[in-house]
Order: structure tokens, then sequence, then C-alpha cells
């Protein structure tokens, strides 16, 4: 599989597109109004201790407290004689204006402030370096246990000359050899070298580590073996990048290249399209069916629907075809989208066992790519299947939509009828009230319309009945939910 990279870079913006066999697969944006805070380490202050929740709230110097649950705090957890890990209580952990240094582990989201943790580390290109760890991790996503090995005694041989601390082995690290693991290693230690000597002096809101910007961020984390080259369409950030990979990826030097053209370079590769397709609710199928995308707080759910796909043998053979092509389309959408916690799939319903293992081995499939963390359910009872993939910073409409002024977010109004009959039903609750001698109605004008057309009878009747003149005003500002009943 072929994959590239496009930057795209403005004064106040940084893009960032995967592009695998000519096909978006992720779309990464960056604003400087709203940078991403995740592996930002903070000195931040305790402002509250909640034990109902085992959970403080600290102040980091961000509009909204940060969250920091008990688990998440180290040295938080202690061993009985039986060998079983118990949670001491927040009370005993924290106390309010508490000094400490805290890492984001994820981005404030909607209504939500950062999620901390006080178990810090230092990422590198090859390595994440734990501190107050002396373990040993490798990445699950490198599966031969020979290679899995040989990495753990590379940092065995390693950790006899630094002595404590643990270190997580990334994906990248893969056949790389040792001495570069090494070298990656010192640099570990002379990052978190820094980061400790100015723990003690700061001041609570003071950030001590911050993450690189997004441009070097993907060169470190996302470019890999099969990345055939990174495009950028603006000189000072491809100097910036050349001069960054060249000090920790010299590899990946020959395949940065300068786009000069004056097209811009999303439109070239049909970017801006498919981001546009991805901000709606349904995504068409090749075959005709499409999939549905709702997004709400508290979990995603997509129905998968056959649509205007008849198929050709029989109806199972119809549904299996359009379930297989869906799941597909789902490990895709979800990483465009980048959509995260609780997600609910509703796949048409399949007769056959058979059939349903291989939908879910082709989802498992879609999903290896993803560069979050997925957990995926068999289909259950009911014929859904649940999963669950990592949240770390807003979805794809969080950054690039807001709340829709009109309907609040519903995603509906009601009907121009219904708001006539709302009217019908104030203007009696008025003229109960007070002593009316006339009324005048302010709606919007396909609510008027509706009021002096289709429902013209019944609001005559309704002047009879109550024996005041009603006049009715159109006011185009006005949407179609508002109304103003104003007695004169």
């Amino acid at each position: 599989m072929s994959e590239e990279i496009l930057i795209n870079v403005s004064p106040r913006e940084t893009r960032v597109a995967m592009v695998e066999n000519g096909v978006l697969t992720e779309v990464s944006i960056e604003r400087r109004a709203r940078t991403v805070l995740v592996g930002n380490i903070f000195v931040g202050r305790v402002v509250r201790v909640l034990p109902g929740m085992e959970a403080a709230f600290i102040d980091i110097g961000l509009e909204r407290a940060a969250f920091l649950h008990v688990s998440d705090v180290a040295g938080s957890s202690v061993v009985d004689e039986a060998g079983e890990k118990h949670q001491k209580p927040i009370r005993e952990v924290l106390h309010e204006e508490q000094k400490i240094a805290v890492q984001v582990i994820k981005n404030p989201l909607g209504t939500k402030g950062a999620r901390l943790t006080t178990h810090l580390t230092a990422p590198s290109r090859y390595l994440v370096y734990l501190p107050d760890e002396n373990t040993v991790g490798v990445s699950t996503k490198i599966e031969d246990e020979t290679e899995r090995e040989r990495l753990r005694e590379v940092i065995r041989k390693v950790q006899e000359d630094y002595g404590a601390g643990g270190y997580i082995v990334r994906t990248a690290a893969e056949g790389v050899d040792g001495e570069i693991i090494s070298n990656d290693v010192a640099f570990l230690h002379k990052l978190w070298a820094r980061i400790a000597s100015e723990i003690p002096t700061a001041k609570p809101g003071d950030i001590v580590y911050s993450e690189l910007p997004l441009m070097q961020r993907t060169l470190r984390d996302l470019v890999g073996v099969s990345v055939e080259r990174i495009r950028i369409d603006s000189r000072e950030s491809y100097v910036k990048a050349c001069d960054f990979a060249s000090e920790y990826l010299p590899e990946m030097l020959p395949r940065i290249e300068h786009y000069p053209g004056e097209r811009p370079i999303f439109d070239i590769y049909g970017v801006e399209d498919e981001i546009q397709k991805a901000l709606e609710r349904k995504v068409q199928l090749k075959s005709g069916g499409h999939l549905v995308f709702d997004q709400t707080e508290s979990m995603t759910t997509v129905d998968v629907n056959t649509g205007a796909f008849v198929g050709h043998r029989n109806l199972e053979e119809t549904i299996f075809k359009t379930n297989l092509e869906a799941a597909q389309a789902i490990g895709r959408q979800l990483r465009l989208r980048n959509l995260g916690g609780i997600i609910i799939i509703d796949f048409i319903d399949m007769g056959v066992d058979e059939h349903k293992r291989q939908v879910m081995r082709a989802l498992d499939k879609a999903l290896d790519r993803d560069h979050a963390r997925t957990q995926v359910c068999e289909v259950s009872s009911l014929g859904l299947v649940e999963m669950t993939r990592k949240r770390t910073r807003e979805s794809l409409e969080q950054v690039l939509c807001s709340e829709c002024p009109t309907c609040n977010g519903r995603g509906l109004l009601r009907t121009a009828e219904t708001v006539c009959y709302e009217i019908s039903r104030e203007i009696i609750r008025q003229v109960r009230q007070f002593d009316v001698k006339s009324l005048t109605v302010v709606a919007a004008s396909e609510v008027v319309d509706m009021c002096l057309e289709e429902q013209s009878d019944y609001f005559a009747e309704l002047e009879e009945f109550i024996e005041v003149p009603i006049r009715l005003q159109a006011e185009t500002m006005y949407n179609r939910d508002q109304y103003d009943v104003v007695i004169l």
C-alpha cells in the first residue's frame, strides 16, 4: 500500500492529510487559537477534591479546570498481603492548594475539561520514556515475537547504562538498529533532565514541556516505511521539516518535497471535497447502499442500509455484500472523521453465521491501520456491533463546525403548522389573562403564510371566538420556531 502525506500550511492553520492508494484516510487540523494540549506537561494547583468521585479538579491555567482521577495519580495504589492492588482514597493522595506536575492525556472536549495524569512520559521517534517505571513494553502492532524480544534486549542493555526508568517501544522501532535506539534513549534522558529541573521552580499554570507542532509531530509519529513522500506547500515549513528530519529522521529526508504549484495541494488530491463529505450524515457506498452517521455526546451510531443496491442473486447475498462494503467504509470513516468513544454499528441483519464472521473480519482488517486504539465486540443478540475507539482530541465535526443557532443542535425545527397551533394557544392564553383590545402576531414568513392560506379558516374562527382582531406580521429575521404575540 502506497502512502503520501500532504501538509497544507497557512499563517494560522496547519492541515495534514494522509492519502493511502489515492484515497484520503486521515485529516488532522491544528489552529493557532486552539492548539492540541495532549502530551503537554503543566504544573497545576489542586482546586477541588471530590471524594465521591475519587477525583480532583486541577487548575493548569486553562478556561476550565482539568480532571484528574485517583487511578491516574502516581503512587496512589498499594498492594496488600494477598498481592492484590488497591487504590488509596483521593483524600490520602491529594489536598486542595497542592502544587502538582501533570500531563494532559485528553484535550478539552465540548463542555468537559482536559483529562490529566501524573504518570509523566516523554516521547521520541522510537520510544516513550517512563521516568517513574522500570518496565519495558513493546507495541502490540509489532507482531513478530523474535523482533519483540530483540527490542526488549536492546532496551535492557540500555537500562544498565542509564539506570532507572521504563520504556515503551513504538511501532516505528521495528527493524531499527540498536545503536539508533540507544541514541534515542540518550535524547530522552537529556529531555527529561531539563523537564525535571524546571518543575520545582515553575508556578501553577506554567508549561514545563510542550508537544511538537502538528507538522513535526506527524513526521515523528505517522511517517513509516510505507510512506513514499511528504509534500509541503510552504517553503518555510519545508525547511523546518527538513531540519527536523535531518536531526531525528535522516532516512526520511529524501522523501520530503516542497510543492510550489499555484493550485492548492489539497485540491489536486480531492482532499477538500472529501472533507466536505466527511461532515455529512450520509455516506454513499459504491454499490448503491449507504451509511448514516449520528454523532452525539455519549456515543456515535452508524446505520447500514442497502439503499438502491438490489443485488443479482438473492436477498441474503445482497445484504452480505452491502455489509462487507460497509465494514471497509466504516473503518475509513472512523479515521477520517476522528470519531472516538463508544460506537454502535447497526449492520443489516444477516441469517448466515459465516457471513457475520466474514463481515467482522473485514471490519477488523479495516481497523488494523488505525493509529488509535480500538476494541470491537462480537455481533450482539440485537444484531449490533459495539466498539470503542480511543478519543484524545476533537472529531473533525467538532473542529470545523459549531452548533446551529437556529435549532440549537437538535437538527430539527417544528413545522409551520405546529407553530401556527402554538400561536393560537398563546393567543387564547393572553386573552384570558389580560384585557386585550387587539393582537399582533410577529412570526417567520412561512408561518404567516400558513396562517393566511392553509390555516386561514381556523384563524378566522379563532378571531370570532375571542372577539379580538388578530393582525399577522412577517419578520424575515425570525426562524420558523420564533414568534411573538404582541398585545395592543
